[in-house]
C-alpha cells in the first residue's frame, strides 16, 4: 500500500509517496504515482513524452477500460471501482489528462512505468 505525505516547499507543493521501493517526490497535482515518477527520473532518453502520442494513450485507456469491465464481470473487481476506472478511461480517451502522461516515449524494460501510469 502507498503512503502519501504532503510536503510544502515554497513555491512548489509536492507529495511524498512511499511504496516497497521507498519514498518518491511527486507534484501534488499529478495523477500518477511512484512508478511513473521513477520512470521519469530513470529514463530521460529522448525528451519526447508519450503524451505527444494521444492515440497511443487513448489505446491504453481502452485496454484498461476493458480490463476493468472484465474483472468486474468476473467478480475480481468491485463494480463501483470498475465504474470509476471506466469513467476516467473515457476522459483519457477523450484527450483529457494528457499532461499526466509525462514519461519518455523510449524506456528501458518492459514499459512497466507506462502501464502503471
Amino acid at each position: 500500500m502507498t503512503e502519501v505525505i504532503v510536503v510544502t516547499k515554497a513555491p512548489e507543493i509536492e507529495r511524498i509517496e512511499k511504496d516497497p521501493l521507498g519514498p518518491v517526490s511527486i507534484p501534488v497535482d499529478a495523477y500518477y504515482g511512484p512508478q511513473t515518477a521513477r520512470g521519469i527520473a530513470n529514463f530521460p532518453i529522448s525528451g519526447i513524452r508519450i503524451s505527444h502520442f494521444p492515440n497511443f494513450i487513448k489505446s491504453l485507456a481502452y485496454v484498461k477500460m476493458a480490463a476493468a469491465r472484465a474483472n468486474a464481470v468476473l467478480g475480481d473487481l468491485d463494480k463501483q471501482k470498475a465504474d470509476v476506472i471506466c469513467q476516467v478511461c473515457e476522459e483519457i480517451a477523450a484527450g483529457r489528462h494528457l499532461s499526466h502522461f509525462p514519461l519518455d516515449v523510449f524506456q528501458g524494460g518492459a514499459g512497466t512505468s507506462t502501464n502503471m501510469n
